[in-house]
């Protein structure tokens, strides 16, 4: 998930938001109002709104730290963490790489509830000091928002801990099962299997809490137990595409033939010459029969169509020298994951100073095609 609003880098690390937020915020900032109000009839309107939208946002302060707590300690471990992008369910971090063990996996699962159930202690244990008593409510601002604070971050501790995979819980249980059978992949099926279960669990709860008149709040558990379904299936097919590259090198997919074009053609000519009549989206612009860059349809596209005639592929290629390289023999996941850290869909294969050839996200994703056709084949054969 990319982040709409970047709002800075904390440790080396992009922290975004995506606009999902604000939704959420809003909602959460309403709810507070109406919790405040209830709790503290005598509280002013001004003093009630102002306590929900501070909690708002130190709420999701709380959701950064936590976040942050598995990139930092993914970091220590030694992986690359390139974001972290807060959204209307709670925060992701792209972790760059796979975990290369499963005690590397445990840890870097485990310090966010850890991180969480911690910062929930201490808002509690503030709020006492602030003068709340647990037989009453707060009836001061300060510990009513600290209590609450308090109480959702264990209650997120809690929830992130339930055995579903991609949560937190389900991905401390991918360690383990890691643990147990020495296999990442098998360890993921499991994880993702349970997860699906769990998410189902949350779906058929949910509606029952509707029908039986929970309305909104049976209602949003379906819809997280959508989300974690949808999550967990996608957990599943990834683990069956990375097991299907890994193994593979950049020289069994790349494309050796790309077709070329000459860097004086227009972009007119490229698209209706070339890019109309060719599946390929990607073409070898070559000058003095020598490869210069790459050209692909979104080169055209950063052009207007009225200034096609005018202008040449060679005054918008990418030159060879400035795109990303890797060698034949770099590994297929590892070229993918150098794709998703550079944000770019090809890659320049050159050995010994000559191009190989180009690697693109479109022959990983014709690989795979392939690839799952003749497990069908093989499947029904058997």
């Amino acid at each position: 998930m990319r982040p709409q609003i970047k709002l800075g880098r904390i440790g080396g690390i992009q922290i975004g938001l995506h606009y999902s937020w604000f939704l959420i915020a809003l909602l959460i900032a309403f709810s507070l109002a109406a919790h405040f109000h209830a709790i503290s009839p005598l509280w002013n309107i001004a003093g009630v709104w102002a306590a929900a939208v501070v909690t708002s946002v130190l709420f999701f302060v709380t959701l950064l730290l936590h976040e942050l707590a598995h990139s930092l300690m993914a970091q220590w471990q030694g992986l690359r963490v390139r974001a972290i992008t807060l959204f209307a369910l709670g925060g992701i971090s792209q972790i760059e790489s796979e975990a290369p063990d499963a005690s590397t996996e445990f840890w870097i699962a485990i310090v966010g509830p850890l991180t969480s159930f911690i910062i929930g202690v201490i808002c509690i244990g503030l709020a006492r000091v602030a003068g709340w008593h647990s037989a009453h409510e707060p009836s001061n601002p300060l510990p009513a928002v600290l209590l609450w604070l308090g109480y959702i971050n264990i209650a997120l501790a809690v929830f992130n801990m339930i055995p579903g995979y991609p949560l937190d819980g389900g991905r401390v249980l991918r360690a383990v099962a890691w643990w147990i059978t020495h296999s990442p992949d098998r360890a993921t099926r499991v994880a993702a299997q349970i997860g699906q279960v769990v998410a189902f669990l949350f779906i058929l709860y949910g509606l029952y809490r509707f029908f039986v008149g929970a309305n909104f709040g049976g209602l949003w558990m379906a819809f997280i137990g959508w989300f974690l379904l949808d999550a967990a299936r996608s957990s599943y097919f990834q683990v069956g595409m990375v097991s299907g590259l890994r193994g593979h090198r950049v020289a069994e997919l790349m494309d050796r033939d790309c077709a070329s074009v000459p860097s004086y053609l227009s972009i007119r000519d490229f698209v209706d010459e070339y890019l109309v009549h060719s599946s390929s989206r990607c073409f070898v612009v070559m000058q003095d029969h020598h490869a210069a860059g790459i050209a692909t349809p979104d080169e055209a596209k950063k052009v207007s169509r009225d200034r096609w005639t005018q202008t040449s592929l060679q005054s918008v290629m990418r030159p060879l020298e400035r795109m990303v390289q890797v060698s034949p023999e770099t590994p297929v996941l590892k070229a993918l994951e150098l794709m998703t850290r550079e944000g770019v869909n090809e890659l320049a294969v050159v050995s010994k100073g000559e191009l190989e050839g180009v690697f693109s996200r479109q022959q990983i994703l014709r690989y795979l095609q392939l690839h799952s056709g003749l497990d069908q084949q093989r499947d029904r054969a058997a």
